[in-house]
């Protein structure tokens, strides 16, 4: 077996449209295509910079109805609400990004708190976020010029 690349990973939510904003405006996805399952949920693609989506889903929002999971519960299985407030052994999820300065400027624009790294012996930059359900997402840079302009880009946008 050789794994190759994420696929998607999925977060159970009760607010499924919080969510969606979140990863629309925060990080730039684009709500597409999904199956009709017997349960609320999103499927969030990547998108074109003209706006449409492209590839394959890398976020599943599975909705949490707590007046009736059945279909929920028959598809993945029945989890307890109290489980949704911890992410379990999951620390993050971490995608390869471009384009730092949009990144910067999108997380201003939406009040987003980020942490940033820079991996020591690495020409690799990383942003942090937290989903609104505690999700932490890591946006990895390899460009070292995406992080020159994103700085000098924020600031400049800043100043207006």
């Amino acid at each position: 077996m050789s794994i190759e690349k994420l696929d998607h990973y999925s977060v159970r939510t009760t607010d499924v449209q919080r969510a969606v904003r979140f990863y629309e405006d925060a990080l730039g996805f684009r709500a597409g295509q999904r199956p009709p399952f017997a349960f609320p949920g999103a499927w969030l693609y990547g998108a074109a910079p003209s706006g449409e989506t492209v590839g394959t889903a890398l976020v599943h929002l599975v909705g949490v109805d707590p007046h009736d999971a059945s279909g929920l519960n028959d598809y993945l299985g029945d989890k307890p609400l109290s489980a949704q407030g911890d992410t379990g052994a999951v620390d993050h999820v971490a995608f390869v990004a471009t384009n730092i300065a949009d990144a910067y400027l999108r997380l201003a624009r939406h009040g987003i708190a980020y942490r940033e790294r820079k991996v020591p012996n690495m020409e690799l930059h990383q942003l942090f976020v937290e989903d609104p359900d505690g999700v932490t997402i890591e946006l990895n840079y390899s460009q070292p010029d995406d992080l020159a302009a994103g700085h000098a880009n924020l600031m400049s946008k800043s100043a207006e």
